[in-house]
């Protein structure tokens, strides 16, 4: 091993990353960018959700998250909760061991400071606490790096959650109300920046200009049930999700609009699945969107976009298509309105086919000057995330490395 091996930064990214997400997978990409950017001789790793995907799509080693690979599965039998249980035990001398072996953990963006979709106490809240609280004990820095974070209902969460971010050593956020979120869960975020999701750091395809006729209009579906806090009512809301949405390409393809259907992970294809049969028109097909660099390319090909998954409006607006947010949690109302676009959001829970057309249509008046403010908006976008990687360089990596990096 040379020197320079012996003095290379170790970093760690830890989160629900290769589990069937891409906009996660895109936050992973974003960091990973970056790393090898600034930090060319860091050895990197990741402890997540799906490592196998991990490693054969960026080519870094990477650990289950969870001993129990069933850990996202309900338990209802005795043996199923046991084993559930004894990972939860399991888990706390795995993440020290893995925390123990790096000088840096990354936990790229993402909501993970937030229950916005269904989420147990003990699922990834205690994942992540188990990180920040080992990354102190053992003196490695951990870094919650542009999240997303929102009010939480269920104490034993809130709890985990807010014990996490006072025990990471790096905080920032995607939006205002993240900050404003954890503030009011008495975290001490005087300290903690606001910058963008760093999804706005990848790479961006070129937008073709609507030419001619009405082109494709791309809608991006979700397998939405609610916040976590909505169990209660998870089958309505979806219910209602799926009967509007279902109407609303149905109007669209009865004005011989072509539909392009994208989802944001595995969970959502039924949907769309059920949307095709429903519609029953060769006016409507579904694309194979597997990263986030497909799904910004079904978007540049596209008029206008109508999406629901947060990372399905961000790679729409990144690419500079006038986009309307079928909007399920207040992440994706501040992200329209920062981008210039709050007058187009549509709840998710009360989708309303009649008003969502007028809102679409509004949508399309407006298209040429939707396009040129969003140019504008990226652009400040850029420069916020450029702020972002500059303050992590100087909150996380020692001298050595840069001396290093300088050297190469």
């Amino acid at each position: 091993m040379t020197s320079g091996d012996e003095t290379a930064v170790r970093v760690g990214v830890f989160g629900l990353l290769g589990s069937g997400n891409v906009g996660n997978n895109g936050s992973l990409e974003a960091v990973l960018g970056f790393l090898r950017a600034e930090h060319p001789r860091a050895v990197v790793d990741a402890l997540c959700g799906g490592p196998e995907d991990v490693t054969a799509r960026y080519r870094i080693p990477a650990t289950r998250l969870n001993w129990y690979r069933g850990e996202y599965r309900t338990a209802s039998r005795a043996g199923a909760i046991a084993a559930k249980g004894l990972g939860k035990l399991v888990d706390v001398v795995r993440t020290a061991a893995w925390v123990r072996r790096h000088d840096v953990v990354i936990v790229p963006g993402t909501g993970v400071l937030e229950t916005t979709l269904p989420l147990r106490p003990w699922g990834f809240p205690y994942s992540l606490f188990l990180l920040c609280a080992t990354g102190r004990l053992f003196g490695t820095r951990v870094a919650l790096v542009s999240v997303g974070a929102g009010p939480i209902g269920n104490r034993p969460t809130r709890t985990l959650v807010r014990w996490s971010a006072r025990l990471a050593a790096y905080r920032s956020f995607r939006d205002d109300q993240s900050r404003d979120a954890m503030r009011a869960m008495h975290v001490d975020t005087k300290r903690d920046k606001v910058y963008e999701d760093l999804v706005f750091a990848l790479p961006t395809p070129s937008a073709n200009e609507p030419a001619g006729p009405p082109g494709p209009v791309c809608v991006g579906v979700m397998d939405f049930h609610g916040s976590n806090d909505e169990r209660a009512r998870a089958a309505e809301i979806n219910r209602r999700y799926l009967d509007g949405t279902t109407a609303f390409v149905r109007a669209l393809v009865e004005d011989g609009r072509p539909v392009r259907l994208v989802t944001g992970d595995d969970l959502d294809r039924p949907v769309a699945e059920a949307i095709l049969d429903a519609v029953d028109s060769p006016l409507v097909t579904a694309a194979e969107t597997a990263t986030l660099d497909d799904l910004m390319k079904e978007m540049a090909a596209a008029d206008t976009v109508v999406a629901t998954r947060y990372h399905n409006l961000i790679c729409a607006l990144k690419v500079g298509t006038p986009t309307l947010a079928v909007s399920y949690s207040a992440k994706s109302d501040a992200l329209m309105d920062r981008m210039g676009l709050g007058a187009y959001c549509h709840p998710a829970r009360d989708l309303d086919t009649g008003r969502l057309l007028e809102q679409f249509r509004a949508l399309e008046q407006s298209s040429a000057e939707v396009r040129r403010a969003l140019v504008e908006q990226n652009q400040l976008a850029t420069r916020r995330l450029d702020d972002q990687f500059t303050a992590l360089n100087a909150a996380l990596f020692p001298a050595t490395d840069h001396t290093l990096r300088e050297a190469t």
